[in-house]
Order: C-alpha cells, then sequence, then structure tokens
C-alpha cells in the first residue's frame, strides 16, 4: 500500500460513499468485500485517509476524487431521460444509488433512442458539454426507412433547413454503413434534431443510437441499462 497519503485527504468509505451516491454502510461493505483498491492494490481498511495523489478504483473502474459524480451508462429504449418517472420509467432507475436529486443529464435522448448518456452533479462539467459554444460532436448511428440518396447525404453535410426552423444545421459529417445504416456526427443539440433533419432530406429514422460524445466512446460491450464511473482521463476530456 502506497503511504504517500495526504492527512487532509478523506476516509476511504466516506470517498467511496460519495463518488459512488451511496450510504458509508454499503461504501464499508464494499471495501471489506474486496472490491476497492487503493494505488493498484486491494484495500480493506475503511479509515484509511486517502487523497488525489491515490488511484482508487471500485471492482476496477477509477473514481474520481472530485467529490463530484460522473456517470456514463448505456441507456436503452423504453425510458427517459429525466429525474423522475413520467409517461415511461426514468434512466434514475437503473442506477441503484442515492441522493439523485442532485444528479442531471448532460445530453437527453428520446425513449426510442438508445446509446450513451452522460449523468453528473457537476454543473459546471455538464455545461461545457452541452453548450454550443463548445461545439461537442455527437455521433449517432441511425438505421433509415429508405437508403439516402447522394444529394441528400451532401445535404446534411452542408446543413439542412428544419421545419419551424429560421437557420439551417451546421455541417453533419455523414458516413455510409450500408444501404439503410449511416454515421451521423453534429455538433448542435436541437429538439429532435437528428429525427428532423433526416426528415429535412425526405427520409425516415427508423433506429437512433448515440456512440459517442467529444472523444468519449460507447463501449458497445456494454449492455443496455450497464453503466460504470468515469475516470479522471474521461472526465478532464471535456
Amino acid at each position: 500500500m502506497s503511504q504517500n497519503l495526504k492527512k487532509s485527504g478523506l476516509r476511504l468509505d466516506k470517498f467511496i460513499a460519495k463518488a459512488t451516491g451511496s450510504t458509508r454502510s454499503k461504501a464499508k461493505k464494499l471495501i471489506l468485500s474486496g472490491q476497492v483498491s487503493v494505488d493498484q492494490k486491494i484495500c480493506k481498511s475503511v479509515g484509511l485517509i486517502v487523497s488525489s495523489q491515490n488511484q482508487i478504483e471500485l471492482s476496477g473502474d477509477v473514481l474520481a476524487f472530485t467529490g463530484n459524480r460522473y456517470i456514463l451508462i448505456n441507456k436503452p429504449k423504453g425510458c427517459i431521460c429525466s429525474s423522475k418517472d413520467e409517461q415511461y420509467p426514468s434512466v434514475f432507475n437503473l442506477l441503484g444509488l442515492n441522493n439523485l436529486d442532485k444528479l442531471h443529464f448532460a445530453g437527453r435522448l428520446d425513449v426510442d433512442t438508445s446509446g450513451l448518456v452522460l449523468i453528473s452533479d457537476d454543473g459546471q462539467w455538464t455545461h461545457r458539454i452541452t453548450s454550443p459554444t463548445h461545439k461537442q460532436a455527437k455521433t449517432y448511428i441511425v438505421t433509415t426507412s429508405e437508403p439516402l440518396t447522394r444529394k441528400a447525404i451532401q445535404q446534411l453535410e452542408k446543413g439542412v433547413l428544419l421545419k419551424d426552423s429560421a437557420k439551417p444545421t451546421l455541417p453533419a459529417i455523414v458516413s455510409t454503413i450500408d444501404d439503410y445504416t449511416y454515421s451521423i456526427a453534429i455538433t448542435e443539440g436541437r429538439y429532435h434534431q437528428v429525427k428532423r433533419m433526416f426528415a429535412a432530406v425526405g427520409n425516415h429514422v427508423v433506429e437512433l443510437h448515440r456512440r459517442s460524445i467529444g472523444s468519449l466512446i460507447l463501449d458497445e460491450t456494454m449492455e443496455d441499462g450497464q453503466w460504470r464511473h468515469l475516470t479522471e482521463k474521461e472526465i478532464e476530456s471535456f
């Protein structure tokens, strides 16, 4: 175990509880069961003082030492990006965490759209992701009802005028996967934007899946509804 610990840090059980949104008692159970490591060594000392100089992992996931929570989830279809259940259940039901009232979404997805969703209680961090001024690219995999024509792809890449919009969308990057499947990267976050863009070129979106935000790419081995904490490197990439 590394001895390079700051006395001004936090008890390990308190840190685990704060970083994961769980209770202190649950945090202690995680530590005592050997699921927590400090500086790449299993640690079962709940009272160990840890600081930002230590690498703390829970079941292999590196936890941030900021006190805030940063969560990535592979959102399944059939649930909504809302803090509470409405017509459909909230994504928060999949997390199993406490203190959910402070968490919010860094870019929502529709009920019938799946894929990468980021959740945090760090308002400045989520603002950097969602603010148009930062132009964070978001990539979607789109299944269409009809193949896109070359002209339609060119229109999407140039920018299209959406219904009830005063100005066209910013240029997109479109790649063909097969006749009915496409990858599209956009830097805006207008309401139902991707669906409306494809409608603007005379097509219809059958399925929509968000694959990436910025440099953060969803691990496709993650099952629907599976989630994890972001690493320090991933947090700092925004």
